[in-house]
Order: structure tokens, then C-alpha cells, then sequence
């Protein structure tokens, strides 16, 4: 059983994008790999951002920046499999909150994995953590907030 259990709310899930597992994503274990994964989650988070009008870095030099990231894995994935990441957000707070992610395969509709990623907004130039820019917050008005 695992250590870890992420379970997020329906509401909270704002996008989706496919994603296809490469040749070059497969471990020793011919599935997979951990490194990938994460590379497949950065992908979907930046598409996520994208798709909503959020730059990586404002003109200002604030940006978001990752402070952590939790992954469980459900069942294995093989090359060129075609995986669904639905990705959202919860947990908002002054600074940030997590961006979170369901990865499933549609073929079957088996879960894959399931994670989160922390965030915080950050000045690149002043090298502090800033307030949650209003424009970002008005994008998901269905978000719960935490102190």
C-alpha cells in the first residue's frame, strides 16, 4: 500500500492534453520511468499555464516557481502508450498552492499516477516570493483557499 495518498476533488481539474509515452521513456523495468514522468508532468503543467495566459516570467521578472512535487504511481505505462493528464489546481494561500494532475490511459481507463506540485510566485530578479498576482487568482474561481 502506498505511503502516500493523493485524492483531489472533480471541481478542480480546469484542462487536459494527451501526452505519448516515447521509447526513450521506458526504464530497465521496460516501463515507465520515474525521470519521465516528471518530464511528463512538467510538460502538461506548462501547457496548463499556457492554456490560461500565464507566462513562465512577466516582464517584471515574477514568475511561478515549483517548490515541491508528490507523485503516487497507480499501474505501469509502456511505450507509446497515449496517457491523459487532467491537470488543476487547489489549495490556494497568499503566495500559491498546487497545481495537480490525474494521469490516466484512455484505452483502458486505467490510472496511471496521480501528483501535485507545489508553487509559489516568485520575483527572478529580486529573489523573493511574492503575492499571488490577482489576474492568476481570477482565473479559477472554483479553488478553495487555505491559511
Amino acid at each position: 500500500m502506498a505511503r502516500l495518498q493523493l485524492n483531489f476533488p472533480e471541481d478542480q481539474f480546469y484542462y487536459s492534453t494527451p501526452l505519448t509515452v516515447r521509447v526513450t521513456d521506458i526504464n530497465a523495468a521496460n516501463h515507465l520511468g520515474n525521470d519521465s514522468m516528471i518530464s511528463m508532468i512538467s510538460e502538461a503543467r506548462a501547457r496548463f499555464l499556457f492554456e490560461f495566459g500565464v507566462a513562465e516570467t512577466e516582464r517584471d521578472g515574477t514568475g511561478i516557481i515549483v517548490t515541491d512535487l508528490a507523485t503516487t504511481y497507480r499501474a505501469e505505462a509502456h511505450a507509446r502508450d497515449q496517457l491523459l493528464f487532467e491537470v488543476g489546481v487547489m489549495d490556494f494561500n497568499k503566495y500559491g498552492g498546487d497545481i495537480i494532475f490525474r494521469v490516466t490511459r484512455p484505452r483502458d481507463k486505467k490510472l496511471i499516477a496521480m501528483a501535485k506540485s507545489g508553487f509559489v510566485f516568485y520575483n527572478y530578479k529580486t529573489s523573493q516570493v511574492v503575492a499571488m498576482p490577482e489576474e492568476f487568482r481570477s482565473k479559477f474561481d472554483r479553488v478553495n483557499w487555505v491559511d
